[in-house]
């Protein structure tokens, strides 16, 4: 039995909790492993609910998650509610065929499009509604992973308990500040049209969780959530996959990041301007980033700038064997981003006993810690910072070896699925015994557990993960 599976066992007839087991429906609109963080959160942590004991059902669109099989059987099953995936690869923006159309859900998803805006929250919260009512009385609960569309609203069956990873208002933000002429800057409103809904919807749910302290703030502040509705259960590493190996031989100078070339928040620019400036002292140093080679754009603009174009490596498609070994190998695993509402990538590394250097961006502290004792913090966006950090991570392998050491500590303690799937459930108890009285949520503060040792940083720096249909494996 895994370490995290030992967490987690439940006697017959009942969960780990000591309830009955629940049923729950759980909602994913984009299901990728890996691109995003929204599939990660779905494959773990629908695991070890049902490591818990309950029936487990994940109900999603393209690109469909991958779910993990549970020792001895029970594991959670996959429903497929297909849209018309007009995003897929190697076609993007694709216009479907006159047989593809089964209804006007796909005529709006495909209108929505062709104006520019992003469909897909708006239109799998519709069929997902259409699916629910369907199936009255075959779940106790519903969760949905940050769908926040309107067809979600009302009935939909079950109670109903929504993850907000952050608001993608943030994104939003970033992706404006960063747009140059006033058509980039419409064409960006225009895709981010979908987050007006999404903040209404925000507003009426009856209870919200999210994954980090830092983020409870966004979603009162850029949502207008009242904050007792908002409660932190924090997730974290598979800290059995992601473990050291002292089998696996560490490459001098390695520097490994995960990373979307082409979203801004994930500060890779920063950390590309920073290994040139490293490798004027350790000339042996070289970036691999788990992500897509941009053929344009500022960071391929970074590297040719800073002559670095051979110094970085892009991987894409790997396994999650393989993605261990590579940050297993590295001498230090880095974080860039400008903000994360989590940060999977650090607790990962972290839980691989590979020492980090991290920025203060959004929640990325509450991961970390605190500087110098379980990781290296410098400011976001601060390229010279990064440079030095590295630098002094490269040159001593006492402190990369206590950091690694301390990193992994930190994560065994706070951080692994087994004890964000124990606290879901606790939520999804409140919100049917909610249900079952007729009670809306009570007006009173919610006691949230604090943040562990994490480092006192402004949440006001825009970003994320979970930006729909963006290359990156990362953080919620």
């Amino acid at each position: 039995m895994t370490a995290e599976a030992s967490q987690a066992g439940s006697r017959p007839g009942s969960a780990a909790d000591a309830g009955r087991p629940l049923r729950i429906a759980l909602l994913t609109y984009k299901g990728n492993p890996f691109c995003g963080g929204q599939g990660v959160y779905v494959r773990h942590l629908s695991r070890e609910l049902a490591r818990l004991g309950h029936r487990v059902e994940v109900i999603g669109a393209q690109p469909y998650p991958v779910l993990d099989p549970v020792e001895g059987g029970g594991g959670p099953t996959l429903t497929e509610l297909p849209s018309l995936d007009l995003y897929r690869q190697p076609d993007p923006f694709r216009t479907p065929k006159r047989g593809e159309y089964r209804d006007w859900i796909d005529a709006l998803e495909v209108g929505t499009m062709w104006t520019g805006g992003f469909p897909e929250p708006l239109t799998f919260s519709l069929r997902a509604r259409r699916h629910l009512r369907a199936r009255r009385g075959d779940f106790d609960v519903v969760h949905d992973n940050q769908t926040l569309g309107y067809g979600l609203l009302g009935d939909v069956g079950a109670p109903l308990v929504t993850t907000i990873h952050h608001p993608i208002t943030v994104d939003r933000q970033l992706e404006l500040d960063a747009a140059e002429g006033w058509q980039r800057r419409a064409s960006v409103r225009r895709w981010y049209g979908f987050t007006r809904m999404q903040k209404r919807v925000a507003r009426r749910l009856p209870s919200v969780l999210t994954v980090s302290g830092s983020s409870q703030q966004e979603i009162v502040d850029h949502l207008g959530v009242r904050r007792e509705r908002v409660h932190v259960v924090h997730i974290g590493a598979d800290t059995d996959l992601f473990a050291p190996d002292a089998s696996v031989a560490e490459v001098p100078g390695r520097i490994v990041t995960t990373s979307s070339a082409d979203v801004p928040l994930k500060g890779l620019v920063f950390l590309v301007e920073a290994l040139a400036k490293v490798r004027t002292e350790h000339p042996g140093a070289h970036l691999v980033v788990v992500g897509k080679r941009p053929a344009e754009g500022p960071v391929a603009q970074a590297m040719e700038r800073y002559g670095v174009e051979g110094a970085v490596e892009f991987v894409k498609g790997i396994s999650d064997a393989e993605l261990v070994d590579l940050v297993r190998s590295a001498e230090v695993a880095c974080v860039p981003s400008l903000y994360e509402g989590f940060s999977l990538p650090a607790a990962e590394a972290m839980a691989a006993g590979t020492p980090l250097v991290a920025t203060t961006g959004g929640a990325i502290p509450e991961v970390a810690g605190p500087d110098g004792e379980t990781c290296l913090a410098v400011p976001p966006g601060d390229a010279g910072a990064l440079a030095t950090a590295l630098a002094r991570l490269l040159g001593d392998a006492s402190l990369r070896a206590r950091l690694g050491a301390a990193g992994r500590d930190r994560v065994l303690r706070h951080f692994t699925w087994a004890r964000a799937a124990e606290g879901t459930v606790a939520h999804y108890r409140e919100a049917m015994a909610r249900a079952a009285h007729g009670a809306r949520p009570a007006a009173r503060p919610v006691a949230v557990r604090p943040a562990p040792a994490a480092l006192s940083v402004p949440a006001t720096v825009p970003a994320s993960d979970d930006d729909p249909d963006r290359e990156s494996r990362a953080t919620c």
